[in-house]
C-alpha cells in the first residue's frame, strides 16, 4: 500500500519546521523540531481525510514524488 509523500523542510520566517502533504491541498502544519512538524501533520492528514469523506469529496490517490537529482 502507497501513502502520501511528506515534506518536511526548515523556516527560517517561522524558526521551525513545516511538514506538508503535496497531494493533500493545504494540508500542512507546523513544529519546533521535524519530527513535531511530522507529528502534527499526521494529525493534520486524519482531519483531512475525515473532512474529504464526510463532505463526500474524492479523495487522491497517492501520486507525488520529489524528483531527485544525482550531481
Amino acid at each position: 500500500m502507497r501513502d502520501y509523500h511528506i515534506n518536511v523542510f526548515h523556516s527560517e520566517e517561522d524558526n521551525g519546521y513545516i511538514a506538508d502533504i503535496p497531494d493533500l491541498g493545504s494540508c500542512s502544519a507546523f513544529g519546533k523540531t521535524p519530527q513535531e512538524a511530522l507529528a502534527a501533520v499526521l494529525e493534520a492528514k486524519q482531519a483531512w481525510l475525515a473532512a474529504a469523506h464526510e463532505d463526500k469529496r474524492s479523495i487522491p490517490e497517492p501520486r507525488y514524488r520529489p524528483a531527485l537529482y544525482s550531481t
